[in-house]
């Protein structure tokens, strides 16, 4: 728009200076020719604050669009936010749902819910509820064992976790009156198709309870 008004500006000063030239104001008395500047440079300071007025709406709008654009983005985020929060409140509920008839159930300890999904390719997130039926009045210790069924290259494998590594081992102790949550990621070779995942729970190197779950 700037650039527009000082076109019309220089074009208004070339007429000017045109109609000098060829005469048009050589009859002309000295106030004519300072009546007829005076109106050119009118009309310029006019268009100029009209410029003005304009690009400060445009400025106002643009604001208002990009401030519109950031609100959108923060309720996006939100949404994705709530969304969590409800998997992991529905989560929840089916977890203290299953408490209520574990107290009068049989003794002895078993797997309530075991979830695996892929994060990302060669990783995979597990999720498990460890609980222990009858009174719970002793504490349960031993450990957790995943076996995974993999296809790679044609031939199927089973890999088994934790590794025979002191910090690997260490996350997979367990040790709980009623029950222990337990959750993690496994990384997995580069290629490997999950087909199947088993968790075991063992007790000075006996199975004791056992669930399979399907990717």
């Amino acid at each position: 728009m700037r650039i527009l008004v000082a076109a019309l500006i220089g074009v208004i000063s070339a007429g000017g200076m045109w109609a000098y030239v060829s005469g048009h104001f050589s009859r002309a008395e000295p106030d004519d020719v300072r009546s007829q500047l005076a109106h050119y440079k009118e009309q310029a300071e006019k268009l100029s604050a009209e410029l003005d007025q304009v690009s400060a709406t445009a400025n106002a709008a643009e604001s208002q669009l990009n401030i519109e654009r950031s609100a959108q983005k923060q309720l996006a985020a939100q949404v994705k936010a709530l969304e969590a929060d409800n998997t992991r409140l529905k989560e929840d509920l089916a977890f203290f749902e299953s408490l209520l008839p574990n107290a009068t159930g049989a003794a002895g300890v078993s797997i309530r819910r075991l979830k695996v999904e892929t994060v990302v390719p060669g990783q995979l997130r597990y999720r498990l509820l460890i609980m222990q039926g009858g009174k719970g009045d002793r504490r349960f210790t031993g450990n957790l064992q995943l076996l995974v069924t993999t296809l790679q290259d044609g031939k199927s494998a089973m890999m088994t976790f934790p590794a025979a590594v002191p910090a690997e081992q260490e996350k997979f102790k367990l040790s709980f009156m009623h029950y222990q949550r337990v959750e993690g990621v496994l990384t997995l070779p580069e290629g490997a198709a999950i087909k199947l995942v088993q968790a075991r729970v063992l007790e000075n190197g006996q199975v004791r309870t056992q669930l399979s779950a399907n990717l």
